[in-house]
């Protein structure tokens, strides 16, 4: 029996290092989005600097532990064997969870999956014994620290909401004092600001952080609280004399020492306020089996008294667990990924949007602009004038171009955004409440974004709706933990050593297959982030060539995804027109993403080739309706394949495919001429085009026949003339698509972009 356990507590500390693995790509965008965001030093430099935080803040980690162990359930109510099979499912749904959330870049709450989790497993095995142990008369709310659970809950939820007053307010305050062009400002008062926040950042830090603290003794600290207010006022001083003095002796940024210093201060943060939800429960399962071992009594009767005692939480397990984060956050590319969303969010200038607008959040963007213009006709007209001024963004936005080098916000942000945020989390962590560091750090930087005006209307509705998912994930977190870690307490409890080595096979497999999944959504952002960002200044030469690129590969696949669809229609190949289905809606995102993108690549062009901007906009717009047809084709076949309505007769399907084969040749006519660039005769193409919709009319004509016959039923018939409509409306745009590319050329031509 002391195998199993033993086995157990293996599996325990193998899963942690998962769960540290897992847990500091999704925690990584709570100290690394303003500093990154606002590119206050190289990458590498940041990075460094977050890994000490992380190392050094590992070891504050102490105190916390017991959220572990009796914060949620009382450990006495539960017998030893019980307890591993609690902490096993919770592992379990913990690695599984946060890898969902890191897989598809959203920032999630480590705390509230581990509350949760921990609150699930409890009740399962809570239900267990009271149902298997009816003679006690115990109901299950006696084995939850409700009031614990409670306490938890209600501080990570008003968390939020102070979170976000606060960022907004002192941003507010900030950029009214500073401006967008803040360097003038900067001179006078940067070293106060300086002081101020690292002041904020060394007294919450050090004096409220060294609490927990595995090397400060009882003497230093009970010195260090007497001295409060002496070390506040010297720290204050002393900081705004030393910057001041850097900032006149060799013109050190201040903003910039103050992000880095944030920085490092809500990674340590993080690691004293995060460990707890990634080794507290190994820990604790660990310091059960020694317990089980050292009185050698049966584990089915052998209650965790003992896990109400005091938490001693050895150093060399939170320096190992310090080491493991570090490193994760040098090499994961999911923890990249989370922050991109975060950043993205906040970003001061318009791009590309990865949320998609919902109803409620064009109801909010409404909602604010009434409210706005409400506020606006009770203040005094002289007075919103001077507000406006301290927010004009003019010169800011001329500086800063919309390339991939360009920061997504200004340093007097990114550091309202840490020490706000710093503050908010080490007074947490010194009350022992397992706040959520996600939810203060993103509330703090949506805060903030939304007071810098950064929401404005060109994409307002698509950042609110981005926050509302991210919120909306974070109910869905709990519910997740708590339902999961449910159902795996009843299966390890009741399965054994079989269903626990089968969850870990499961548990692997997911996690893989989320790394596949991942890897190809990361490509899919890369191609898109290299389209939007990739350069700096574009020639006309070089739009005319990505141009010509694009019409290419558009027009090869409309010919093989028109001809694809057909031919799985026809042979009623459910299976083949699903996957020729996915290629379209590709096709069809691709021909969306750059329509969306005219904006950016028009502001990239040099000034003396602005005049080829209409031309490149035309091609785009046929090659968005080109897209547009075949997927209008595809869309109405698969509903009426999967209405499972009759295929079309011997006729019909004769007719479609002599169509087919006769745009396949039009297709490949258009084909050479784009490929060779000859365009000064298309009289040809046009002759081929005039023949298809002959073609199609005489289709038509045929299937009105048929209808007056009744030899065609309705639902057929309806397919049949859409597909024909479509077709040709295919035809029209894919000749107007080489027409708008032979003009490009031309013009480049008589320009001399392009040789003759």
């Amino acid at each position: 029996m002391e195998n199993l356990y033993l086995f157990i507590v293996i599996v325990l500390f193998g899963v942690a290092i998962s769960d540290l693995i897992v847990g500091v790509s999704n925690d990584a965008v709570n100290f690394l989005n303003s500093a990154i965001g606002s590119k206050a030093a190289p990458f590498k430099v940041i990075m460094l600097i977050a890994s000490l935080g992380i190392l050094i803040g590992a070891t504050f980690s102490s105190g916390m532990m017991e959220v572990a162990r009796k914060g949620i359930f009382h450990p006495d109510m539960f017998t030893f064997s019980e307890i591993m099979v609690l902490f096993l499912a919770v592992m379990l749904t913990d690695v599984i969870l946060l890898d969902l959330f890191n897989t598809f870049g959203l920032p999630t709450s480590t705390t509230v999956s581990i509350v949760f989790e921990l609150l699930g497993a409890a009740v399962a095995l809570a239900i267990i014994k009271t149902s298997q142990n009816p003679e006690l008369g115990t109901g299950v709310s006696e084995y939850i620290n409700s009031g614990g659970a409670l306490f938890i809950i209600s501080g990570i939820l008003l968390s939020i909401v102070i979170a976000f007053t606060l960022g907004a307010l002192v941003q507010y305050l900030v950029r009214i004092a500073f401006t967008f062009n803040f360097e003038k400002q900067m001179k006078y008062f940067g070293a106060i600001w300086g002081g101020v926040a690292i002041t904020a950042i060394t007294y919450f830090m050090l004096i409220k952080g060294a609490k927990g603290s595995a090397f400060i003794t009882d003497a230093t600290l009970t010195w260090i609280m007497d001295h409060t207010m002496l070390i506040l006022v010297t720290s204050f001083l002393g900081w705004t004399l030393l910057l001041q003095l850097l900032m006149w002796l060799i013109k050190v940024n201040i903003l910039r020492v103050v992000v880095l210093v944030g920085t490092f201060a809500l990674a340590m943060a993080f690691a004293g306020n995060d460990l707890v939800n990634f080794i507290g429960v190994p820990l604790a399962g660990f310091a059960s089996f020694r317990n089980f071992m050292a009185e050698g009594v049966n584990p089915e009767v052998f209650t965790m008294d003992a896990l109400n005692g005091p938490v001693q939480t050895p150093t060399y397990f939170l320096l190992l667990a310090g080491i493991i984060m570090a490193v994760t956050l040098w090499l994961s590319r999911k923890a990249r990924s989370v922050t991109e969303t975060e950043i993205s969010l906040g970003r001061q200038d318009e791009g590309y949007e990865r949320f998609q607008p919902n109803a409620f959040s064009r109801f909010l963007v409404r909602a604010s602009m009434n409210l706005s213009k409400g506020f606006r006709t009770l203040m005094p007209q002289s007075l919103e004038e001077k507000l406006e001024k301290r927010f004009d963004q003019t010169e800011y936005k001329s500086k800063n171009s919309t390339t991939r080098d360009t920061a997504y916000f200004d340093l007097v942000r990114a550091s309202v955004n840490l020490v706000v945020a710093s503050i908010i989390i080490s007074f947490a962590t010194s009350l022992k409440l397992p706040l959520s560091t996600t939810y203060v750090t993103f509330m703090v930087a949506m805060g903030s974004s939304m007071s810098d005006r950064a929401w404005g209307r060109e994409s307002a509705v698509y950042r609110i709706s981005g926050v509302l998912t991210v919120i909306g994930g974070w109910f869905v977190t709990a519910l997740i933990a708590f339902t999961i870690s449910l159902v795996m307490g009843f299966i390890i409890y009741y399965g054994g050593f079989v269903s626990i080595l089968v969850l870990i096979v499961l548990t692997g497999f997911f996690i893989f297959r989320t790394h596949v999944i991942h890897k190809r959504r990361e490509a899919d952002m890369k191609l898109k982030q290299e389209a939007l960002y990739g350069r700096k200044i574009v020639k006309a030469d070089t739009v005319l060539s990505e141009c010509n690129k694009n019409v290419t590969s558009t027009v090869i696949s409309m010919s093989k995804l028109y001809y694809l669809t057909l031919e799985n229609f026809f042979r009623q190949d459910r299976r083949g027109l699903k996957k020729v289905r996915n290629e379209i809606k590709e096709l069809n995102q691709h021909s969306k993403e750059l329509k969306n993108n005219i904006y950016i690549t028009i502001r990239q062009l040099e000034e003396d080739s602005v005049e080829s901007g209409p031309f490149y906009v035309q091609v785009l717009d046929y090659i968005r309706e080109g897209a547009h047809c075949v997927n209008f084709i595809m869309e109405h076949i698969h509903e009426h394949m999967e209405n499972n309505h009759a295929p079309f007769n011997e006729d019909q399907k004769q007719e479609f495919i002599f169509l087919n084969e006769e745009i396949s040749v039009f297709f490949n006519f258009v084909l050479n001429h784009l490929k060779q660039g000859k365009f000064d005769d298309l009289s040809e193409i046009i002759e081929k085009q005039k023949h298809i919709l002959d073609i199609i009319a005489k289709m038509n004509k045929k299937q009105v026949k048929r209808i007056k016959k009744g030899e065609a039923g309705t639902k057929t018939s309806l397919l049949y003339f859409n597909v024909l409509a479509e077709t040709k409306n295919l035809m029209l745009y894919t000749l107007n698509i080489l027409k708008a590319q032979r003009d490009f050329v031309i013009y480049s031509r008589e320009n001399g972009v392009l040789a003759p």
